[in-house]
C-alpha cells in the first residue's frame, strides 16, 4: 500500500511505524472472514480492511469525522485479522495509532461518552477501588433492568492459598478487576502448581497491567499502570526469590509481552522490562511444562470421569500470546471430554471495556458464543481470561470458570 503521510505524523514514531505496517497491506481481503465485526454487521469500514483504509486516509491529512471514530471504537481489538494475514500486517498496534490520533484530530466525543470513558480507565484500573464499586452493583442488582444486572455475577469466594512451601517459587499478578470478578483464580493456580511442587506468591494490589487505560486512548495512563507493576515485581525477580511471574489471565499477559514496545522510548525502563517479559509466563505455558508430574497426580486419583465441557479460548489467549492447544491438551489429560465449537477463532465481545462501550455488539456476539458453545451439550465452559469469564457467565446457563479451576477439581482429594 503507497503512503504519504502528512507534515504533522511524517517524521514522528507513529508515523515511521504506522507506514511500515500499512506498506504490508496488500488488500487481499483474508482479513475480512475472520473478523468478528464484519461478519456481524457486513460493512466494509467495520472490517481490518476497512479500518485500515480510514486510518491511511487520516494520517494523510484527510477530514477526519466522528464517523471514522466510530468504526475504529467498534474494533474489538481481537487481533484475529492478525492470525490470518498472510502478509504480516500487525493490524493491533496499527489501529492503535489510529485511534490515538483520531482522538486528537476527531470532533470531540459527548460529556456522557468523556465521562464513562473516563470513569472506566480509572475505576477498573484501582483494584480497590473497583471491589468496593462491584460490591455494590452487586447489592443493588435486584433493582436493576436485566441487561446491567448481567455484569454482576454472584459472589465468589476465594478458597485455600497454600503456604509457599517449596524451594520453587514463582510470582502471580493479582490485577485490577479479577480480585473482585474471579477471585479464586489465582487460589486455584496456587493449588495447581502446589501439588507439583511450585509455590505461588502474590503481591497483594499489585494493580493493573496498563491494558485498560492504553486501549481507552490513555497511553500515558498505561505507561504508568505498567510500569508501577514492573517495580513492584523487579525486586523478587532481581534477587533471584522467585522464578518468574505467572498470568492467569490471558488478556494481561498479551498485554505485558509487548512492554519491550511500550517502553521502546526509555532505555532504563526497556531494560527491566524486556528482563520481567522474559520471565513471565502465562499459567498454562507454566503447567503444560510438568505435565508428567500433573499426569502422575491424576493417574491416583478418580480426575474429571468423563465430564464434557466446552472450552472458549480467548482471543487474547490464541491471537495475542498464540498458545493454541495446550490448555485443551491438559483438560483431557485431567479427565475431561472437550466437545466440538463452531468458529472457536471469532470473539466472545468481552474485548475488556468494548463490553461496556459497545454494549449492543457486544451481546450479540456473545450470544453467537454461547451458542457455539453450547452445541454439544456440556456440563460447563471453560476460559483463560477474566472479563470473557465475567461476560459469558451473565447469559450462560451452564458454570463458565476459567480452566485452572476445572483442572484443580479435577486434582483435587
Amino acid at each position: 500500500m503507497q503512503t504519504q503521510l502528512a507534515d504533522f505524523v511524517r517524521d514522528t514514531a507513529d508515523g515511521t511505524e504506522a507506514e511500515a505496517i500499512l506498506r504490508k497491506c496488500v488488500h487481499c481481503g483474508f482479513c475480512t472472514a475472520t473478523c468478528p465485526t464484519f461478519q456481524l454487521l457486513g460493512d466494509e469500514l467495520d472490517s481490518p480492511r476497512g479500518r485500515i483504509y480510514l486510518i491511511k486516509q487520516m494520517l494523510e491529512g484527510e477530514p477526519v469525522s466522528a464517523r471514522t471514530q466510530l468504526h475504529l471504537d467498534r474494533c474489538l481489538t481481537c487481533r484475529s485479522c492478525e492470525t490470518t494475514c498472510p502478509s504480516g500486517v500487525e493490524y493491533g498496534r496499527l489501529v492503535d495509532i489510529g485511534r490515538k490520533w483520531a482522538e486528537q484530530l476527531a470532533p470531540p466525543r459527548s460529556a456522557p461518552q468523556q465521562v464513562k470513558r473516563w470513569l472506566l480507565a480509572n475505576t477498573i484500573s484501582q483494584p480497590t477501588l473497583f471491589g468496593a464499586a462491584y460490591r455494590a452493583g452487586r447489592a443493588l442488582r435486584p433493582l436493576m433492568p436485566a441487561a446491567l444486572a448481567d455484569k454482576f455475577a454472584p459472589a465468589r469466594q476465594r478458597g485455600l492459598w497454600p503456604e509457599p512451601r517449596h524451594a520453587r517459587k514463582w510470582l502471580v499478578l493479582g490485577g485490577c478487576a479479577q480480585p473482585a470478578l474471579t477471585p479464586d483464580v489465582n487460589a486455584a493456580a496456587a493449588r495447581v502448581l502446589d501439588r507439583i511442587g511450585i509455590s505461588l506468591v502474590e503481591i497483594r494490589r499489585d494493580g493493573c497491567c496498563g491494558a485498560l487505560r492504553s486501549h481507552l486512548n490513555d497511553h500515558e495512563g498505561g505507561r504508568e499502570d505498567a510500569a508501577r507493576l514492573l517495580q513492584h515485581w523487579w525486586p523478587a525477580l532481581e534477587r533471584g526469590e522467585v522464578e518468574g511471574v505467572v498470568v492467569t489471565a490471558s488478556g494481561c499477559g498479551s498485554f505485558i509481552r509487548d512492554y519491550r514496545h511500550l517502553f521502546r522510548d526509555d532505555a532504563p525502563m526497556l531494560a527491566q522490562a524486556a528482563k520481567v517479559v522474559a520471565q513471565t509466563f502465562d499459567i498454562a505455558g507454566l503447567v503444560s511444562r510438568h505435565a508428567d508430574a500433573l499426569e502422575a497426580l491424576l493417574a491416583a486419583r478418580p480426575s474429571a470421569d468423563g465430564t464434557a465441557i466446552a472450552f472458549h479460548s480467548p482471543c487474547t489467549l490464541q491471537h495475542g500470546l498464540q498458545i493454541r492447544g495446550v490448555v485443551e491438551r491438559l483438560l483431557r489429560l485431567a479427565g475431561y471430554v472437550l466437545t466440538p465449537v463452531a468458529d472457536a477463532h471469532l470473539c466472545c465481545g468481552s474485548a475488556g471495556s468494548y463490553s461496556l462501550l459497545q454494549p449492543e455488539i457486544a451481546a450479540r456476539l456473545r450470544d453467537n458464543k454461547l451458542a457455539a458453545l453450547s452445541a454439544g451439550g456440556p456440563a460447563g465452559v471453560a476460559s483463560a481470561n477474566v472479563g470473557c469469564i465475567a461476560h459469558l457467565a451473565g447469559a450462560a446457563a451452564v458454570p463458565v470458570r476459567h480452566w485452572i479451576e476445572w483442572l484443580d477439581d479435577a486434582l483435587a482429594d
